[in-house]
């Protein structure tokens, strides 16, 4: 009981920034409906400005444990989202107007640029980091083995709740996100009514940005160690978890992504490590096949 417990801890902390990608995604597709390759790599770049910036502000004794994560975190999220702008504006917006295969191609080429890019800066090598955030909680013992809470998995939890809810209002209740409701429904009508598409297509990339740069960051501090390729696996798992959870839903992306996490922890706890991949992705195509829009997608209505 304890064990299952402590795996079911680990599970939400990994599905938590798993969701955290997977909402850029279904931001993206709801819009536009375009697959962001990129978007993996985005995070990888995140993670990589958080690691570059908490050495430099720890070792030059500015900043230390809380001050040091927020400033970092502000300073991540302003940086990626000028690379999120950057490659809508560079890779995107050119192709808008394109047979719908060509902006995916160009998605494409521009994650495996990004990849090459941080590769070539900052080396092939793991890049581990020092723990920064201590301490958590013990819930129950069962003899020696101690089911724990830590500091670190509380704020992963809490962090992305909170920004479902900030992004769920901001959709919802605001006139960015009437614009970007207008935009998914008729993206030419939209334009004819006066709402500026361009500009908020490119707001819409900033956003999934600066959210990947969160996920990276909480990725760091929660396994401490990096690399230039970990935008592609976590990247694909989290666009798996947006089409499970129903792509185009903010809760479904954070709901597909607890699930995804889930499904690894549990089967690299209770069976194979090598396999957790290979269960994550048959429980999506056995979801897709009963429920082709995920959990919580809606079906398209097809406008004649």
């Amino acid at each position: 009981m304890a064990y299952a417990l402590q795996q079911l801890i680990n599970g939400v902390s990994l599905g938590m920034i798993y969701g955290l990608i997977a909402i850029g995604y279904t931001m993206v597709y709801g819009i536009i409906g375009m697959i962001n390759f990129a978007h993996g790599d985005i995070f990888m770049v995140g993670a990589f400005l958080s690691l570059i910036g908490l050495l430099l502000i720890t070792s030059s004794g500015m900043l230390d444990g809380a001050g040091a994560i927020v400033l970092v975190l502000a300073l991540s999220m302003a940086f990626t989202a000028l690379y999120g702008w950057t490659v809508e504006r560079i890779a995107y917006r050119p192709l808008r107007g394109s047979f719908r295969l060509a902006p995916l191609i160009s998605a494409i080429g521009m994650s495996i640029v990004l990849q090459n890019y941080v590769q070539v800066a900052q080396g092939a090598r793991v890049k581990p980091i020092e723990p920064v955030v201590h301490g958590g909680f013990t819930l129950m013992r069962d003899g020696t083995f101690a089911v724990q809470l830590s500091t670190m998995q509380i704020l992963i939890i809490t962090t992305t709740l909170a920004i479902l809810g900030v992004f769920t209002w901001l959709v919802t209740k605001t006139p960015l996100g009437r614009a970007m409701r207008a935009c998914e429904q008729d993206r030419r009508m939209a334009s004819l009514l006066g709402i500026d598409t361009d500009r908020t297509i490119s707001i819409t990339f900033v956003i999934g940005a600066a959210l990947a740069s969160v996920a990276g960051t909480m990725y760091l501090l929660r396994y401490g160690v990096i690399d230039f390729y970990i935008g592609f696996l976590v990247g694909v798992k989290a666009f798996t978890a947006a089409v499970l959870g129903g792509i185009g839903s903010l809760p479904g992306a954070v709901l597909g992504g607890l699930l995804i996490g889930l499904i690894e922890t549990f089967w690299s706890a209770y069976f194979s490590v090598q396999y957790k991949d290979v269960a994550a992705f048959s429980i999506l195509i056995m979801t897709l096949v009963f429920m082709p829009t995920g959990l919580l997608g809606r079906a398209e209505v097809e406008k004649v």
